[in-house]
């Protein structure tokens, strides 16, 4: 599978109570354990206004359909190419 980071504009992402965050995963969860491919959410950012989110998926097409099936925003779509880390610098 292939890594993609998946950029969603949300205002007042940042303010989301912890229900809300909760209920937010609870649908991503149902929405992959439903897409009958393979697919896993590694982890999510939420940020003032956005929210960051790390997936693994065969390609940005089922990446977009989880997004839409959730009824999530999906801004933008990027594979990711390359990590680095501390540990590359050796």
């Amino acid at each position: 599978m292939k890594k993609f980071i998946i950029e969603r504009n949300l205002p007042g992402a940042g303010n989301l109570s912890p229900e809300q965050l909760r209920g937010i995963a609870l649908k991503s969860c149902e929405v992959v354990n439903g897409l009958g491919k393979p697919y896993h959410w590694v982890e999510s950012y939420v940020v003032d206004d956005k929210i960051y989110c790390i997936h693994m998926a065969e390609d940005a097409e089922t990446v977009l359909e989880h997004a839409q099936k959730g009824g999530f925003p999906a801004d933008k779509i990027s594979e990711v190419r390359s990590v680095i880390d501390p540990t590359t610098s050796v």
